[in-house]
């Protein structure tokens, strides 16, 4: 994979970073903010992983302390920015603030839309996740990733692509990364277990309170349920099992899409939008603002899950009937 040279040399011209990504980060993002943070350290670099947070996914709850969560002027000073696993300063949340003034990177395999505003871009809309773009800019940097860095850089892999089940005949090249990140000291088995051992007992019974409440729309091609208020406030974020329940709907005969509103905050939602194959989900949620891959997107709307319903119906009808 082809490493810009902006980007080398944006990194050759600094001595602090700043390392941040999307708020609500997940396993993609944390990985690729620490593993590269690491590389940076043993290049003689000060580097700094910062995250807006909040850090809602189980598996990646332990890396919270890892990040700082705002910016302060003296972490700022004289340092520079990366950005990764999105190309855009409104996808960081409050830390879009603290870094107003600093030379800025991005790295991401999302669509950027005005990649001119930053110092240097890393783009790569083929890759699977941004660890396996980190782990080919640390060899272009002349390291070879250490063990903690490939087992980073893995499990990041293996969270953005639901361990490889969204990859598909033309994904040899992301298992040849695997392949040197095993040679590195990596477990698929170790990234495995992170992403769905531990689960709490309530977390089955929220996955069976949403299953008994999937409907199906367009002849079965669509697949909704929702999570309301009350069940985020009894059983927690840590009841949450994302994965587990859109593997469920997924293998539902005829379904190509599926749609999760969770109702946040009394004001708020946030929908999950997956597919199995042709259905791109990403271009719906740029339609609310949103963001995300084909296959796996996300939304937060202001509004309530009867109130939001229908509205992601009528964007799903566009698709189907069009």
């Amino acid at each position: 994979m082809p490493i810009p040279q902006e980007l080398l040399d944006f990194i050759q011209s600094h001595k602090k970073f700043l390392i941040t990504g999307h708020k609500e980060p997940d396993g993609d993002c944390v990985g690729s903010q620490l593993a590269l943070a690491s590389a940076l350290r043993r290049l003689g670099k000060e580097a700094i992983p910062c995250s807006a947070g909040p850090f809602k996914r189980p598996e990646i709850r332990s890396y919270q302390g890892r990040f700082l969560s705002r910016i302060c002027k003296q972490d700022r000073d004289g340092g520079a920015a990366i950005i990764l696993d999105c190309s855009a300063f409104d996808r960081i949340g409050d830390l879009a603030s603290d870094l107003a003034e600093v030379p800025t990177a991005i790295i991401d395999h999302h669509v950027q839309s005005d990649p001119g505003t930053f110092c240097a871009v890393f783009l790569e809309p083929s890759a699977p996740s941004v660890t396996v773009m980190i782990f080919a800019l640390i060899e272009a940097l002349g390291l070879i990733p250490t063990q903690e860095e490939a087992e980073l850089l893995l499990f990041g892999l293996c969270t953005d692509t639901g361990f490889f089940r969204h990859i598909d005949e033309s994904g040899a090249e992301t298992f040849e990364y695997v392949s040197r990140m095993l040679r590195r000291g990596a477990s698929p088995k170790r990234a495995f277990q992170m992403m769905h051992g531990g689960k709490s007992l309530n977390s089955r019974y929220l996955l069976g309170i949403q299953l008994s409440r999937v409907q199906a729309y367009f002849d079965g091609r669509l697949i909704l349920t929702a999570e309301a208020y009350e069940e985020t406030q009894r059983f927690g974020l840590e009841g949450r099992d994302s994965d587990a329940l859109y593997q469920e709907l997924q293998a539902v005969s005829g379904v190509e899409a599926i749609a999760v509103i969770r109702q946040e905050t009394l004001e708020n939602c946030t929908i999950a939008l997956r597919s199995r194959d042709e259905i791109d989900v990403s271009a719906i949620a740029r339609a609310f603002g949103g963001g995300g891959h084909k296959n796996a997107a996300g939304i937060s709307l202001a509004g309530t899950i009867e109130e939001l319903r229908p509205r992601i119906l009528e964007a799903f009808k566009q698709v189907f009937l069009n």
